[in-house]
């Protein structure tokens, strides 16, 4: 489990990110940015903005910039100064405290005022530590489920082996790893929002969803958080597994992958994110190496 730690400034340039790391594996990243700073992007977006502005007597973008800077709607100069500072400081401050992110920031503005430093808070966080244990042994405890033969035929119903579903659970119940809040919040919001478009499709408001099974808002949240949580558990478990493996998909496993797609809109879809599809089988490879155990 990571522990709390905030990281010392090593130069002029990191003096104004502090790094946190907290126990569940988020890394908040607090940022300060003078005001000289922050005044220079803004001049920089304004000199941008104002050369779309036209007024009586001048060619486009050639009136005086005093006069310009007048019919810019400083609310869209705002926006746009603080969207360009959050994203080059945030890059800045990732790639001088040297991790890894592989979630977009959640962004905390805590101070951002006219002639004052902009303070914000970046939470992040990088890939979770995996500890496989003794998983292999849990496994193999696991027994097999017997035939089932049908009376009079020879072939067997369902064939004998271990049930998938159990083989994840003993590996979930065994192996240690903190999933960071972050994950979960992202991973449950995008479950929830797949659920609301369902039930919308279906002509249903969430009042009357949430009526007809008797639950409450809070009570659907924290079932899809549960299932996020075990859901990044499951995918960050069988990555591991797969590396330790050396479980790997060759362009051939992809390309009839692919070929075995009869829609052809949505072969090319698809074929636009390989490594999407390199994942998918990845996992299904590794999910047969657990079988086998």
């Amino acid at each position: 489990m990571a522990k709390s730690s905030t990281q010392p400034p090593t130069d002029q340039t990191a003096q104004k990110y502090t790094l946190d790391r907290k126990p569940d594996g988020t890394i908040a990243i607090k940022i300060v940015v003078p005001a000289k700073e922050v005044e220079r992007v803004r001049e920089e977006i304004v000199g941008e903005l104002v050369k779309s502005i036209e007024l009586p007597g001048f060619r486009k973008g050639a009136a005086p910039r005093k006069l310009a800077e007048e019919k810019l709607n400083q609310e869209t100069v705002r926006e746009e100064v603080l969207k360009k500072v959050l994203t080059d400081e945030y890059i800045a401050a990732v790639k001088n405290s040297n991790i890894n992110p592989i979630v977009n920031p959640r962004i905390h503005v805590e101070q951002f005022a006219e002639g004052t430093d902009l303070i914000f808070e970046a939470e992040t966080c990088e890939a979770p530590e995996v500890n496989l244990k003794n998983y292999k042994e849990e496994v193999r405890k696991i027994k097999p489920t017997p035939k089932i033969v049908i009376p009079g035929k020879e072939e067997p119903k369902e064939e004998a082996g271990k049930k998938m579903d159990e083989i994840l659970a003993a590996v979930l119940n065994v192996a240690q790893i903190q999933i960071p809040r972050i994950l979960i919040d992202q991973e449950t919001n995008r479950l929830l929002s797949q659920l609301i478009d369902e039930i919308k499709r279906l002509g249903v408001s969430l009042d009357q969803y949430l009526s007809s099974r008797g639950k409450s808002e809070a009570d659907l949240r924290k079932e899809h958080e549960e299932r996020a949580e075990k859901d990044l558990k499951l995918e960050f478990l069988l990555r591991k597994i797969a590396d330790e493996e050396k479980i790997t998909v060759e362009q051939k496993e992809i390309d009839e992958a692919l070929a075995a797609i009869k829609d052809e809109k949505q072969r090319n879809d698809i074929a636009q994110n390989p490594y999407l599809v390199a994942s998918i089988i990845r996992q299904q490879k590794t999910l047969d190496h657990l079988s086998k155990i």
